[in-house]
């Protein structure tokens, strides 16, 4: 049996340590599994991993203090800006020095990396027999500089996975004068609910971290137009982060405290139940390279509004069929489409079903061909 080895900066929140745990938990029947993370941000990991699927930490600790440095600068404090910076450097050295560690001594037949400066580690350290591969789960955005940094970084990888068909495209052209193949998998949903939604209830539902990418301060300005015209409808999000104190403030300013309800962090079972009561979902993320939660939602057979600023939206979404993109960050024209489909129950309902018709592409099994395609038996 191979030993697969996953690199992962933490296990706590977020999509790409969403998508490491699906793709451990779908693979470890066939691969003995391990992930390493580089820290130990909770006792367990966040989104749950199968028995067979072994777990470890570089740093136990120790964890990244960017919270506390924001607040050392926001105080002015030069003692505890200098205490803070020196604390940074410290984790960033230790960080680096335990990963290259285990690069060089790992004995796995393949290592996947999460991250690009953890691409570059794996191509320069890792052992010439093992098979290397890189996956990306961020869009460039047309961003020169992040675009030559991931280009670098997978130049002496073997495989370079992208989780769409255009991101796909567009490093294979960067990359075309290295030994590094461009693959496209898409990111798989873990499980198809047994009952979807019934788009009968007053609930709009947004998931993410509560950070500036994710645009949740745009969001709240889009159901202030909303709230005018369907006082009784109530704006859900899931998640949270830097961005709660403004986020608070926003809806305190607008007057929507009894419309906007913040979940905070949620664990799968309480995000599921979320999802079957609810009607419409919203992202209103400057970017996303894939969007799991729209497929999510689309499981539960929700239709989804999105700006199509953010690629996985764009990618995942067909408008007027399944959801609505909207140009320009338009805040004015993404509530009257979330207004359209309040209105219009049969609308969202026809959406809702080709939402989940096409969540059905995604599901683990499809989806697990694929990288058994990469990786070998």
């Amino acid at each position: 049996m191979k030993k697969v080895t996953i690199i992962a900066l933490h296990l706590g929140y977020g999509g790409i340590e969403k998508a490491i745990t699906s793709l451990a938990n779908s693979i470890c029947d066939i691969y003995e599994v391990e992930v390493v993370s580089t820290y130990k941000l909770y006792d367990e990991p966040v989104f749950k991993l199968n028995k067979k699927v072994k777990v470890s930490y570089l740093i136990e600790n120790l964890k990244p203090n960017h919270k506390e440095l924001k607040e050392a600068f926001k105080s002015f404090n030069i003692f505890n800006i200098c205490k803070q910076i020196g604390t940074t450097l410290k984790i960033l050295r230790l960080r680096k020095n335990k990963m290259i560690s285990f690069i060089k001594k790992c004995n796995s037949d393949i290592i996947i990396s999460t991250r690009d400066i953890h691409n570059r580690w794996l191509g320069k350290y890792a052992k010439a027999n093992i098979l290397k591969i890189g996956w990306e789960h961020n869009h460039h955005n047309n961003n020169n500089k992040y675009i030559k940094k991931v280009v670098n970084s997978v130049k002496n990888l073997d495989y370079f996975v992208l989780v769409s068909e255009s991101l796909k495209d567009f490093y294979a052209k960067k990359l075309n004068n290295t030994k590094c193949k461009c693959i496209y998998i898409p990111n798989s949903l873990d499980e198809i609910p047994t009952e979807l939604s019934k788009l009968d209830t007053k609930n709009i539902i947004s998931i993410g971290r509560l950070s500036k990418e994710k645009g949740y301060v745009d969001l709240i300005e889009v159901f202030k137009y909303v709230s005018l015209k369907y006082p009784d409808w109530k704006l859900n999000i899931i998640g949270d982060g830097l961005e709660r104190e403004k986020i608070e403030e926003r809806i305190k300013t607008y007057k929507l405290e009894n419309n906007v309800i913040l979940h905070g962090y949620r664990d799968k079972k309480y995000i599921n139940k979320q999802l079957s009561k609810s009607s419409i979902y919203v992202m209103s993320s400057f970017t996303e390279s894939f969007g799991i939660v729209l497929l999510e939602a689309f499981s539960y057979g929700i239709p989804c509004v999105a700006f199509d600023c953010a690629q996985g939206a764009h990618d995942l979404i067909s408008n007027n069929w399944d959801g609505y993109l909207i140009s320009n960050r338009d805040k004015e024209k993404m509530a009257k489409k979330i207004i359209d489909l309040i209105k219009n129950d049969n609308r969202r309902i026809i959406m809702g079903n080709n939402a989940h018709k096409k969540s059905l592409k995604y599901t683990s099994d499809i989806v697990k061909k694929s990288w058994i395609d990469i990786l070998g038996s």
